[in-house]
């Protein structure tokens, strides 16, 4: 019986964090998230944080959900792009004495979670991140993060009732402050039963212990909570919600798991192990879709899928063909001469049948031209300007020397001129 449940039950991949005890290094996950992923009917399977595991993640196939939490703040170079961020030299030096045991940088626990935050999105596996891991979530599809909070949110922070504080070093359980929720959100269904405030708003209080926080949320998610001071505090992709389609990509950077009466098991709300509850059925529902596909390759259910030949040289294909299309997008139709209609297909017809394409998804390929939905009329269009483009040849080939040295100058000033509003618009729809 027991050997069949671990084969039946969905597997949650969860990171440890490093420590030191008795003089040697040990690694942990908190009790709380394993109770509760077990609770829900899934097997936690941890990831050791040693080196070199972020190159043998396919050892832990199949993954059916990938739990990340608390740790070390995330390496900066990996979501700095080596502007102005808002803190100097000073108040970087005064940030890691006061948050020692924070700021020592893990470039290991970074790789192998930045890489199974990726490899979600790239699957869409459902993914739940707690505190560092909605932060790891955030990086991982294009945001920033506040360095520290105090320094560059809290300190710009006109009305002092708008200041919060966010860790509490002396109590870590205990420590609370309000968020407010958005409407229309899972975090909004899950407390729906909770305070409203003055602001005709859902209002909870939450337990987080950080001093990092999303800075710009990247494109594709929404957030859900607000703190006074502004900090985003959860976040999911729209697109990619619904656990019963086995769909879950969230990000909370406060504890629900945490946020318990004191000296009893008994939640602070009833909506406090909701995320664990839905992320959990999103895992079994993305199990039976593995499950299914497996079952009618004839593939056994335990084992990760792998690609044969001929669909891997149908993937490549599809690759070149968007690389060519990206091409065409950024140099113009230079090099049209040279490419087969064929290699254009190929993306075209993927786009034209594939659903789980996200809105911005979507946003950007129509941005690349020759990558939108409906890339079988860009090739039409592509055919009517082969003719005329051979007509124009025709009719410049009667031109005298003069003529067509004039006729290349005006339009190598046009071109110009193209690119320069060309290139402000994209700017404006980032």
């Amino acid at each position: 019986m027991y050997s069949d449940l671990s084969v039946i039950l969905p597997r949650v991949l969860i990171v440890s964090r490093r420590t030191v005890r008795k003089n040697k290094f040990v690694d942990f996950v908190g009790e709380y998230h394993l109770d509760l992923i077990i609770r829900y009917g899934a097997v936690p399977v941890i990831v050791p944080r040693v080196n070199g595991v972020h190159m043998l993640l396919e050892s832990f196939e199949p993954i059916h959900g990938v739990l990340l939490c608390e740790g070390e703040d995330i390496d900066p170079s990996l979501y700095q792009s080596g502007g102005d961020d808002g803190v100097s030299e000073e108040e970087l030096e005064e940030i890691r004495r006061l948050h020692v045991s924070d700021t020592a940088i893990d470039k290991e626990k970074d790789s192998i979670e930045l890489r199974l935050a990726k490899l979600c999105l790239e699957r869409n596996i459902p993914y739940l991140g707690i505190c560092r891991g909605s932060q790891v979530l955030n990086v991982a599809c294009g945001g920033t993060l506040y360095q520290d909070i105090e320094t560059e949110l809290s300190k710009n922070s006109k009305i002092d009732e708008n200041k919060v504080q966010h860790m509490n070093y002396d109590d870590y359980d205990g420590h609370r402050h309000e968020v407010e929720v958005v409407d229309d959100t899972p975090l909004h269904h899950w407390f729906k039963e909770e305070h409203i405030n003055e602001r005709g708003k859902l209002e909870i209080r939450v337990n987080s212990y950080h001093h990092q926080g999303v800075k710009r949320l990247a494109h594709r998610f929404l957030p859900m909570a607000f703190a006074r001071d502004g900090l985003i505090e959860a976040f999911y992709d729209p697109d990619a919600y619904n656990p019963d389609q086995g769909k879950f990509i969230m990000g909370l950077q406060f504890h629900p798991e945490r946020m318990r009466m004191p000296d009893s098991d008994q939640f602070d709300y009833p909506g406090c192990p909701s995320a664990y509850k839905e992320f959990v059925k999103a895992a079994v529902a993305y199990q039976k879709k593995l499950n299914s596909l497996s079952s009618s390759s004839s593939v056994p259910s335990q084992l990760p899928l792998k690609l044969d030949s001929a669909v891997e040289i149908k993937r490549d294909r599809i690759v070149r063909s968007f690389s060519i299309a990206r091409h065409l997008y950024t140099t113009g139709r230079s090099m049209m001469h040279s490419i087969k209609e064929s290699e254009l297909e190929a993306g075209a017809e993927f786009l034209e049948s594939n659903a789980a394409l996200s809105l911005q998804q979507q946003n950007r390929l129509k941005q690349m031209g020759a990558t939108v939905r409906n890339s079988g009329s860009y090739i039409e269009r592509l055919k009517l300007n082969e003719g005329r483009e051979k007509l124009a040849r025709n009719v410049m080939a009667k031109m005298s020397f003069e003529q067509v040295s004039d006729l290349m100058a005006f339009y190598h000033m046009m071109g110009q001129i193209c690119s320069e509003v060309l290139e402000k618009k994209l700017n404006g729809m980032q």
